[in-house]
C-alpha cells in the first residue's frame, strides 16, 4: 500500500511538527512563568537532586534550545512559502514580508510587557537579515549557510575551550546566530524544493538523519555528564550540539511524516500548530493561570512537566474547536491584517 503523502498533506505535516516545538518550547518557557527575584536577582531553588535532578537533565540533553531551533526552521520555510506566494500574486515580496516582521516585532514588544522571554520581537529583528536571500541561488545560500555554521561552531569550541577569546567570538557563537543558522536552513530547504517533494529527496534525507546520529549521541552524553558535574560550559556545550540534534530531529520527524496514517493520527497537534502564533502567546497566559491555580512559589521540572501536558491538552482541545467554526486564528487574523493593512479572507 503507498503511504506517501500528498502535497497538501505535506503543508499538515508541516503544522504537526510546528505543534510539537510548541510543545517543547513549554518545557523551557513555564519556569519562567513566575520568577522571584531578591535585589534584582532571579532566585532559582536547587533542583539537583531525586527525580527532579534526572528530569532537569533530561530536559537538557533532549528540549532545551532544540524546540526553539525546530521553530526557527519552520519560520525559514515559511518565509519562502509567504514570499513566494506573494510573488506569484504581483505583490512585492520582500517589502511585504518586511512589513510582517514590524507587525510581528510590535507584537511582540506587546507580549514581552506580559511574558519577558518572549521570542517574538527577536525573531522580527532576525528575520530582517534572511530578506537579502530572497532573490540568491540555492547554491549562493548553502555557501552562506555552511561559512556561518562553521564560524559558529568555532567560536562556540574557542568559548569552551579557550576561555576569555573576546567579545567578537562571544557574538559570532550566541544564540541569536543559532537562530539565523535555523532560519537561513528552513529558506533553503524548501527553495530546494525539498518541502514540496519530501518523497523524492528521502535519501538524502536519510543520510542527514544518519550522519547527525552520532553527534545527536555524543552531545547527549556529553550533557549528561556536564549536568552532573555541574560544569560551567554546559549552556556551551548544548548550544555546540544544537545544530545536528535539530537536523537529526527535524530528518527524523519529516521521514516519520510520511506515512499517511502518522498524520492522520496527529491531526489535532496540526490544529495547534496551524495557529501557533496564537498558541504561543496564549501559553503564557494559560501557564500563569495553572501555576497561579496550583498554589505554586516556584515551578520544579517535575512541576515543569506536569503544567506543559496540561498547557498543552488545553491548546489541542481549543484549536481542534476553533478550526470547526473559523479558518484561521485570532491572532494569525491580527498579523494578517497589520500585514496587509486590510480585511482577508
Amino acid at each position: 500500500m503507498n503511504t506517501t503523502i500528498t502535497q497538501k498533506e505535506r503543508i499538515l505535516s508541516l503544522d504537526i511538527i510546528r505543534g510539537f516545538a510548541l510543545f517543547g518550547i513549554l518545557f523551557i518557557n513555564v519556569e519562567y512563568y513566575r520568577i522571584i527575584s531578591e535585589n534584582g536577582t532571579w532566585i532559582f531553588p536547587d533542583y539537583s537532586g531525586g527525580i527532579n535532578g534526572i528530569i532537569d537533565t533530561l530536559i537538557h540533553i533532549f528540549i532545551e534550545k532544540k524546540f526553539f531551533s525546530i521553530f526557527s526552521f519552520l519560520f525559514g520555510v515559511g518565509f519562502y512559502i509567504f514570499t513566494s506566494r506573494a510573488e506569484s500574486r504581483g505583490d512585492k515580496p520582500r517589502r511585504r514580508f518586511v512589513r510582517r516582521l514590524l507587525a510581528l516585532l510590535v507584537i511582540g514588544i506587546v507580549h514581552s510587557f506580559i511574558f519577558f522571554g518572549s521570542i517574538l520581537s527577536i525573531y522580527a529583528v532576525i528575520g530582517l537579515f534572511l530578506v537579502p536571500f530572497y532573490h540568491a541561488k540555492v547554491s549562493t545560500i548553502s555557501k552562506w549557510l555552511c561559512g556561518i555554521v562553521t564560524a559558529h561552531i568555532i567560536a562556540l569550541l574557542l568559548q569552551v575551550f579557550v576561555p576569555n577569546t573576546g567579545a567578537v567570538f562571544f557574538v559570532i557563537g550566541n544564540d541569536a546566530i543559532a537562530i539565523f543558522i535555523m532560519f537561513l536552513s528552513g529558506f533553503l530547504v524548501a527553495k530546494a524544493g525539498w518541502i514540496s517533494h519530501i518523497g523524492e529527496y528521502t535519501k538524502q534525507i536519510r543520510w542527514i538523519q544518519i550522519g547527525t546520529i552520532p553527534f545527536f549521541i555524543g552531545f547527549s552524553i556529553w550533557i549528561w555528564f556536564a549536568s552532573q558535574g555541574d560544569d560551567q560550559n554546559i549552556q556551551l556545550i548544548m548550544s555546540l550540539g544544537l545544530i545536528p540534534s535539530t537536523y537529526f530531529y527535524l530528518t527524523s520527524l519529516f521521514l516519520i511524516l510520511e506515512n499517511k496514517q502518522i498524520v492522520k493520527f496527529l491531526k489535532p497537534i496540526a490544529c495547534v500548530g496551524q495557529m501557533a502564533f496564537t498558541n504561543y502567546v496564549a501559553q503564557s497566559f494559560i501557564g500563569l493561570a495553572i501555576i497561579s491555580l496550583m498554589g505554586l512559589e516556584f515551578v520544579s521540572p517535575k512541576n515543569i512537566v506536569i503544567i506543559s501536558i496540561l498547557i498543552f491538552s488545553i491548546q489541542i482541545i481549543f484549536s481542534v474547536v476553533w478550526f470547526k467554526f473559523f479558518r484561521m486564528g485570532p491572532l494569525e487574523k491580527v498579523w494578517r491584517f497589520m500585514t496587509y493593512g486590510k480585511r482577508t479572507a
